[in-house]
This record gives structure tokens, sequence and C-alpha cells, in this order.
């Protein structure tokens, strides 16, 4: 029987309204709402404490972070990404005027494959732009070597990472840049914004310049810059967001535990090896539904949404495969096998704290062939 409450793949994770009125009043009482506010400052420095890092820049929203990442490095000519992810990974290339050269993943955590790079390098290129795919680690150690052997800039596509480790700790100082993403959808969010973790002072100054038109001061403009601020409202509400966000993540493990227990039996559906409890945030829960699965993925997906169960194909299409990036020679399919068969089996299903264990036990239920929705 199908049940009239929905669960959809995420929902943004909101503290009790109460707790947000103190900060929403303190705003209005200092009539200060945008431009490096009080809340601005404060949340910036906590942010540095809780992530483990000396600077960082905040933004609007990811989006405008990774091209003016970009544009703080001064990229140009070609930047080696992956066509798995989402397309403001490429998009914020094009923005640039930057040429995009898609390199295909590897089948086990679905990042960019560093024994692919080399052979994509060409005299153009200035960069390589990887994704930590739903929050798991890329092989920064590999990337970095390839970076340095061949004079590259490093910008991570951060936007799943917050919180994870790597090998050797923090994995938001393995780049030039990272960036990351605020979105309602993420693990962590502030409604809608982001940053850019920079690894010293004197980048921080450049990018704060970028994100507000340039603006040295009041009569000073030094670069063409772009309106990119984080407003005092999403700056109180990371502020909040902070207290609970570790709340949030013990959730996030109990419930991918459940799907691990409740889906690893079942032949044709695959769970994707997470990262490991000290290096994951479990900002996804992808499975890959394989042939020998008794339906298809877009079966089950419409299997799923009769339930009022909404899970979602992410990523499907490729970024490789939308008309702005389909044209160019390291788009076609045949250089991206491995990126053009995950994207063929995913589904992301649905992962947030809040999920009670009786919606899970729906989602479950539909995968296995039982009704008891």
């Amino acid at each position: 029987m199908r049940s009239d409450k929905p669960i959809y793949v995420t929902q943004p994770h909101l503290p009790p309204l109460e707790e947000f009125i103190p900060y929403l009043q303190k705003i209005w009482e200092k009539r200060i709402l945008t431009n490096a506010g009080p809340f601005h400052q404060q949340f910036e420095q906590a942010l540095c404490d809780y992530l483990g890092v000396k600077h960082l820049a905040l933004f609007a929203n990811g989006t405008i972070a990774l091209v003016t990442a970009l544009q703080a490095l001064r990229i140009t000519g070609e930047v080696i990404t992956t066509p798995y992810s989402f397309v403001a990974t490429a998009h914020s290339l094009l923005w640039n005027g930057i040429k995009p050269v898609f390199v295909d993943i590897r089948p086990d955590t679905f990042n960019l494959d560093p024994t692919r790079i080399e052979a994509a390098i060409t005299p153009q290129t200035s960069a390589i732009m990887p994704v930590h795919v739903y929050g798991h680690p890329c092989d920064v150690d590999a990337i970095q070597a390839i970076a340095d052997n061949y004079n590259l800039r490093v910008i991570y596509d951060a936007a799943h990472a917050f919180s994870i480790q790597c090998h050797c700790g923090n994995v938001l100082t393995h780049s030039d840049l990272s960036v990351l993403s605020f979105h309602a959808t993420k693990v962590f969010n502030t409604f809608e914004s982001g940053t850019i973790v920079c690894p010293d002072s004197k980048t921080k100054q450049r990018i704060d310049h970028l994100k507000n038109f340039g603006f040295v001061d009041k009569v000073t403009v030094v670069a063409p810059g772009i309106n990119g601020k984080m407003s005092e409202i999403n700056a109180a509400f990371g502020l909040l967001q902070l207290k609970h966000i570790d709340r949030a993540l013990s959730q996030r493990m109990d419930i991918d535990r459940i799907y691990r227990e409740g889906l690893g039996t079942i032949k044709g559906i695959y769970c994707v090896a997470s990262a490991g409890e000290q290096m994951a945030n479990y900002a996804y829960f992808p499975i890959l539904v394989e042939s020998d699965y008794r339906f298809t993925r877009d079966e089950l997906y419409e299997m799923l949404r009769a339930q009022n169960i909404h899970p979602r194909r992410y990523f499907y299409p490729l970024i490789s495969d939308f008309p702005m990036y389909r044209s160019l020679p390291s788009a076609q399919r045949s250089n991206l096998p491995v990126a053009a068969q995950v994207a063929s089996r995913i589904l992301c299903l649905p992962i947030y704290p809040g999920l009670t264990a009786e919606e899970q036990d729906r989602v479950i239920a539909v995968i296995q062939g039982e009704d008891r929705a």
C-alpha cells in the first residue's frame, strides 16, 4: 500500500526554530545584513576551528566559489576533470573560458582515476579539478604527485566533503584550493552558501577581494570581482548548525549501517563501499543496480517513486552527455567507459537526519520486493 508521506533522497537538517530566533533578533537590532558583518566573522572563525583549517573565505553559494577559485589562481587553457559530478563542476570552467578535459573514474570510489590523468595532459593543461564524490576522499597523493610533476594546480570540488578525513588527516589541505557547498541538500547546510579553503592569508585576501567586486576599500578596486558574499542570515544559521552537526553525522552513520544490513544480501544490489568511519560523512547512500537484479535501475527508480519514495539517479546523465560538452573529444563514451557504466546503474537512496526506522524500512521493503509499506 502506497503511503501518502513522501520520502526524499535528502532533506535539509533544521534545528528547532526557537533556537534560531535569537540570531535573527540580533541581526534586526544591528541592521547589518551582509558585507562581512559580525555573524559572518564569527562563522568564518568557528568553521576554521571545526574543519581544522587556518583560512577560508565564505561565499553565497558553492558554484560562485568554484568560479572564483579558478579566477584566484588565474587558471586558463585546459583543466582535467571528471564527467561524474554535478554540472556546476564543469560549468565553473566554461564560465571562466576554460576547456574541460574529461577523464574516466575509478570503479570503486567513482572518483577521478589518477592512472588516466597523465594521458590527458597537453601543453594547454593548467590544472586538475577532481571531486570527492559522495564524500569519499580522492587519491590525493597520486593526484598531487602528477600535478607536481607537470607543474599543475589542483582545485578540489569538495562539495560533498564536509568534515571528511583522509589517510593523513584533513582532506581539505591537499590542494591549492578546496571548495565546499553548504546547499540545503548537503550534510552541513546554511540554506545556501559555500566556502573556499585557502592555504595562506595572501590567497584568502585575493579571494575576499574577488568575491566583493574587487574592492579593497571604498575607492579602490583591484580586480574584476563578482558579488559572492554570504549574508548575515546564512552565517548565523551556520553558527547554529555547527552546534548540531556531530549529532547529525552520527545519525547518518546509523542510517548507513541499517541500509547495509537490510540490502547486503539482495542479489543484484551492490552497496557502494564506505570510506570508513574515520573518513566518511555519509553524505549519500549510493547503490548500483546490477544486471542480475530482477529489475533495471530505471524500473526500480519508478517502483520507489510509485511508493512515494524519491531516490535520485545521481549522477545521471554524465556531465559529458550534456549539449555544451558532448562535442568535446574527451566527452566521447569510448573515453569514459567506467563513468558511463556507473551512471547507468547508480541510485542514491534517502539518507538524512530525521529519516525514521519505519521510513527506512519502507525503502528496503520495496527493493526486497515485499509490500509492507
